[in-house]
């Protein structure tokens, strides 16, 4: 479920802005690009971000974007040359909005369980669109190019299971955490978070706090009893 995303390749850490850089010149500064601070520009991204969120990449059209964000198709194509560009701007400037907050949340100060709490805390608090479109690397990853997939598995990397990765080291080195790979562990909980999101677990875990309190307890406490409590 995960391969595509855990891959064996260990990109290099780049800072922020140097992540959302695209491939071929084609993201290389959007995050900071002045049309995508207007307000036409936000509508677009916005209604964007709901279409492909709720219907495959392909059945997603330019007329839909812009009938959507009430816009003339004409105004998408002059914030975006394709439904490619399009796409691959959303994700990556929502990615790089994602690793901003996820680096905020541990900040290290705190045990490691403190500081995932936190990030899950924040991930949780997003809309459920945001939340949902961090899953849309792994659904349409095979769409595109080698290249540009390379360019989004290493900006999902840096947005998520990166940041995790380097709590569980702290984690491990101050003997918080099981001595065990940490890149395994943060894929972990990177898809034990995830699990929360399902239909299912929506209707289990009815809270914010529900989620977040499963997931840190599972991942820190197992699910097995322990004890005079063991199960005979």
């Amino acid at each position: 479920m995960y391969s595509d995303l855990a891959r064996d390749t260990q990109f290099p850490r780049k800072p922020l802005v140097d992540t959302v850089g695209g491939v071929d010149g084609i993201l290389t500064g959007m995050l900071h690009h002045p049309r995508l601070k207007n307000s036409t520009a936000a509508k677009i991204l916005s209604a964007a971000e709901e279409l492909f969120v709720s219907r495959s990449y392909a059945d997603v059209t330019i007329d839909q974007v812009a009938a959507d964000a009430s816009v003339t198709k004409g105004a998408v194509y002059h914030h975006f040359s394709s439904k490619e560009h399009l796409y691959l701007t959303m994700l990556q400037l929502d990615l790089a909005d994602k690793r901003r907050i996820y680096e905020e949340a541990i900040a290290p100060t705190g045990t490691s369980k403190e500081r995932l709490r936190r990030l899950t805390e924040k991930f949780l608090n997003l809309s459920e669109t945001k939340q949902n479109l961090i899953g849309l690397v792994r659904r349409d990853i095979n769409i595109f190019e080698e290249e540009t997939r390379t360019a989004l598995v290493q900006a999902y990397q840096e947005a998520l299971p990166n940041l995790v990765e380097d709590v569980i080291r702290d984690g491990i080195r101050d003997e918080e955490v099981v001595d065990s790979d940490p890149r395994l562990l943060a894929w972990q909980f990177v898809a034990t978070v995830e699990v929360t999101l399902a239909p299912y677990a929506r209707q289990q875990l009815t809270s914010d706090e529900s989620k977040v309190n499963h997931v840190i307890s599972l991942f820190f406490g197992g699910c097995a009893r322990s004890g005079s409590e063991e199960r005979r």
